[in-house]
């Protein structure tokens, strides 16, 4: 596979047959996460460097540039992650790990593997941003709603998520996902639970700009509410059409 180092200049050139190849891949073995980075890798370009000088622009977004937190280092101290208080976006998360057996350090060895994250762990402000990238991601599913232990929920993340970044990446995902949910289904309920996903995250505030160590205590709730992150009703109807249909994957 090509890969393409970190450049602070110059758009990085996008790879669509290096992505088409991953989707496949994934559309195949949805639970083959790697491809997912491939396709990141591949697709967004810039995306990530854009996000950062974003950063950059907030009230408090400088403060995060300069602590630049790891967040997998934090996500990983077992000990945090049991302080969280009751009913918080980190108690939602902490429950996640625990019904999912996910790690952080877990998604950042995926990606690591076979060069999908090519030049992700170098000291360099575009390369930490690229692991907050990745590091957030999980969170995203307890503060969404959208379930990780199903592709449905992957499906309509990675929609939000392009709408939250640009990145094309994650757009070819949730594109390919819904082709092939059409043919599995029969039916366009999934297709809508995607688009759901995209309208949420065009209307939610920008998660990027959040300070996550802070986020973790708060009330998930209030949280939601004040993230203006709506309630996926289209993707729970898309749950219950799969269990009538008996379509436990896709």
């Amino acid at each position: 596979m090509a890969t393409q180092p970190i450049n602070p200049g110059i758009p990085m050139k996008r790879e669509w047959g290096t992505a088409l190849g991953a989707l496949r891949r994934l559309l195949a073995n949805g639970d083959d996460t790697t491809q997912v980075f491939r396709i990141m890798r591949a697709l967004n370009g810039d995306v990530t460097q854009k996000n950062y000088r974003k950063l950059l622009t907030l009230p408090h977004g400088g403060r995060l540039a300069y602590r630049r937190l790891e967040l997998a280092e934090l996500l990983s101290d077992r000990g945090f992650i049991d302080s969280l208080p009751a009913g918080s976006v980190g108690a939602a998360y902490r429950a996640f790990l625990n019904a999912t057996g996910y790690t952080a350090q877990g998604l950042a060895e995926v990606s690591r593997a076979e060069g999908a994250f090519q030049d992700g762990d170098i000291e360099h402000p575009y390369a930490w941003m690229g692991r907050r990238e990745r590091d957030i991601h999980d969170i995203w599913h307890v503060l969404t709603g959208y379930k990780a232990d199903e592709h449905l929920g992957e499906l309509c993340l990675v929609a939000f998520s392009y709408a939250q970044t640009g990145g094309l990446g994650w757009a070819f995902i949730a594109a390919g996902g819904g082709l092939k949910s059409l043919r599995v289904t029969g039916d366009a309920t999934v297709v809508r639970a995607i688009r759901e996903g995209y309208r949420h995250g065009r209307r939610a505030a920008w998660l990027h700009g959040e300070d996550y160590e802070a986020l973790l205590h708060e009330p998930l709730e209030a949280a939601r509410e004040r993230l203006n992150i709506a309630e996926p009703v289209r993707y729970r109807a898309a749950q219950a059409r799969l269990a009538e249909a008996g379509i436990s994957a896709l």
